[in-house]
């Protein structure tokens, strides 16, 4: 399995697949038809192919894996691809996650079947693409990338208010990136090179390592979001189809936290230590504030898009902890809620495909038509507040033992952001399972069927299973960040900085 491309194959199989259904011709309902099983062995497949991965993984090193590295542009610029113990699990985030959106929309997606289903197969391969780069400059390409497939998706199959969405989206992400480019740009020219591996041991002058760090902060901060500059979710989220709001929560949020662990902390140490401050304090803010927001929204998705914010807030504080348990967490806060988050965005896709709106206030009384729903909605609500047995509480809990470790403050303030998430998750569930079936509208509606038990099914599994035994994706992690760490108190130590200890 060394010399075979099996990184390559996970990330470019998506893309075979588009191509396949760029060729497809015939009627519209037959084209429609096969787009959609092409999409969906396609996704399968590249599922099947990253488990292969997971299962040759060695987590007893530090060291990156099934590395393929071949000349592309010359002066130090590769196409260099591996994974490590981090970066694998996001890689099979994404695969999981793809083929459930696919399946999701089966039937919400009845025009343009064919395109849209090709701009998802492309969306998979930036995103694999993007956890799996060890060169900059191919990073940056797939990281880019990535904003066109989604820019269509929610431009050509969102709400009445989707171009305004996709270009609010677009500028933001673009703007960050374009700093991030720079910062590239910059460090090319001080090492020579953009192989990421390479860059990890270059040792940055103080002085430019500031001037990085923010350039890079810029363009990971936006696709977190971080607050202030979260203000595009909410839309993005509300315009996009269900599938577009599933594979934006859960994904691409995931790789502004991944920027910072692959980027900021192992490149830029001493720059690290520097802003930690400023990215505690940040972090605090959007955790209280877009958890009071959530509890005064009437629309669904904009709730669940404030609360994923909020719940970034648990990621990035997490990170700068530079604790194992700080770092661990930060990672199953972000696992944890791609999962979740992707539930939640489906259940509210359940409710919109029958009744054609998200308005809170539309509904009630669902548990008596809709048992099943009512379940899975249970289960999930409880997964988002971190209910001990649940995905949700296993980095949480983490994160705030390595917060704690290093400035209580913080880590009381982040707590109150943990009861908020009970207020506005569980005031959610209520409105919507609960009360009386009194409106006319509601006493017809249809509970789930075969095709989204079969989507709710695998995301509930892994929900409870990591709940009750997270050590699986623990061991797959822990001796990467145990690296991380080990990595940036060499060079704090080296720089004059101070080792904390109790890791």
């Amino acid at each position: 399995m060394i010399d075979f491309p099996l990184l390559s194959l996970v990330t470019f199989l998506p893309t075979v697949g588009a191509a396949f259904i760029l060729l497809i011709r015939g009627e519209e309902a037959v084209v429609a038809r096969n787009a959609r099983w092409v999409a969906m062995w396609t996704t399968t497949m590249t599922f099947c192919a990253s488990l292969a991965i997971w299962f040759w993984f060695n987590p007893s090193t530090a060291e990156f894996q099934f590395v393929e590295k071949k000349a592309w542009i010359g002066g130090g610029i590769d196409y260099h691809m591996g994974v490590d113990g981090i970066s694998l699990l996001f890689v099979l985030l994404t695969t999981l996650l793809t083929p459930l959106c696919v399946l999701a929309s089966w039937e919400a997606i009845s025009t343009r079947v064919k395109e849209y289903m090709i701009a998802f197969l492309i969306m998979e391969t930036m995103m694999i693409g993007v956890f799996c780069a060890l060169d900059v400059v191919v990073f940056y390409l797939f990281f880019e990338g990535g904003l066109i497939p989604m820019f269509l998706i929610i431009g050509g199959w969102g709400g009445e208010r989707r171009i305004y969405a996709t270009f609010k989206f677009f500028l933001y992400t673009l703007l960050g990136s374009v700093l991030m480019l720079l910062a590239v740009l910059a460090m090319y020219l001080k090492a020579g090179t953009t192989d990421i591996p390479t860059l990890m041991n270059t040792g940055f002058d103080v002085s430019w390592q500031r001037w990085l760090w923010l350039a890079f902060f810029a363009a990971f901060a936006v696709k977190i979001p971080m607050w202030p500059v979260h203000t595009w979710l909410p839309d993005a989220h509300v315009e996009a189809p269900t599938a577009g709001s599933v594979i934006l929560a859960g994904v691409l949020l995931k790789i502004g936290g991944y920027g910072f662990l692959r980027f900021s902390i192992p490149m830029l140490p001493e720059a690290t230590e520097f802003f930690t401050p400023l990215v505690y304090a940040l972090s605090v803010v959007a955790i209280v504030y877009t958890s009071l927001v959530a509890l005064m929204q009437e629309d669904m998705k904009k709730l669940i898009a404030y609360s994923s914010v909020a719940h970034m807030g648990f990621v990035t504080i997490g990170i700068f902890t530079f604790t194992t348990q700080g770092i661990e967490g930060g990672i199953m806060v972000m696992l944890s809620h791609g999962l979740v988050s992707a539930a939640l965005f489906l259940i509210v896709g359940v409710v919109y495909d029958r009744m054609h709106t998200r308005e809170i206030a539309r509904y009630g009384g669902l548990v008596h038509r809709m048992p099943v729903y009512a379940a899975v909605f249970m289960v999930v609500a409880l997964a988002n507040v971190g209910l001990p047995g649940t995905s949700g509480f296993v980095g949480e809990f983490l994160v705030l033992v390595g917060i704690f470790r290093v400035d209580t403050w913080v880590a009381f303030l982040a707590t109150t952001g943990i009861v908020l998430s009970v207020a506005y998750t569980l005031w959610l569930y209520r409105r919507v399972i609960y009360g009386k079936l009194e409106k006319a509208e509601l006493k017809e509606i249809s509970d789930l069927d075969w095709r989204e038990i079969a989507v709710f099914a695998p995301l509930i599994v892994l929900v409870l299973f990591f709940g009750v035994y997270p050590q699986p994706l623990l061991d797959v992690m822990h001796v990467s960040v145990a690296n991380l760490i080990e990595s940036h108190d060499m060079a704090m130590n080296g720089g004059g900085g101070v080792a904390r200890l109790g890791r």
